[in-house]
């Protein structure tokens, strides 16, 4: 692999872990409406649209490779991966329209008032509890990945500015 090549999979990588912890952390916030209150619930949660897209975009060349080579020789682990990660995105698209559909604040300050039924807060809040449990089995099946470039681009660099050159050696 060429130095160019390697910099720019270092980049991507950093550029992944921060999207992730930015869509993570969001994600967290947006958990719990009642700590976050109603208004940045709504706004945040829609301006996850953004970090998604964003997501999906850094992620394409996977999506579409695996998406040609589904049916065919696919190991087990990136075949759930796929799976899990439609699950998600079909899961996240409920969440987003479900509170589009019950918004309180977002959707009438841009002059949009929908009156709908109660069936739109319950698929909200299943949808939720759903990709709690989706976001569970993504990081599980990431772990190696993000306890890696954790490592490698906030820890390492962290303790470089901490620790003089002759206790790294001892420390490698």
């Amino acid at each position: 692999m060429s130095t160019e090549a390697i910099r720019n999979t270092a980049s991507q990588a950093k550029t992944k872990l921060w999207v992730d912890i930015l869509i993570f952390a969001a994600f967290l916030i947006t958990m719990e409406p009642d700590l976050s209150h109603l208004p940045v619930h709504e706004w945040l949660s829609l301006s996850m649209i953004f970090g998604m897209v964003v997501h999906l975009l850094i992620n394409w060349d996977w999506i579409v490779q695996v998406s040609q080579r589904f049916l065919s020789k696919l190991g087990g682990q990136t075949r759930i991966n796929y799976i899990l990660n439609w699950l998600f995105f079909i899961d996240g698209t409920l969440i987003m329209v479900s509170g589009i559909m019950i918004s309180e604040v977002a959707m009438p300050a841009l002059g949009l008032n929908l009156h709908i039924g109660r069936g739109w807060g319950e698929l909200h809040e299943l949808s939720t509890n759903v990709a709690l449990i989706l976001l569970g089995l993504h990081t599980a099946l990431h772990w190696n990945w993000i306890v890696t470039t954790i490592n490698r681009y906030l820890i390492q660099p962290v303790l470089k500015l901490f620790i003089p050159e002759s206790k790294k050696d001892s420390l490698a």
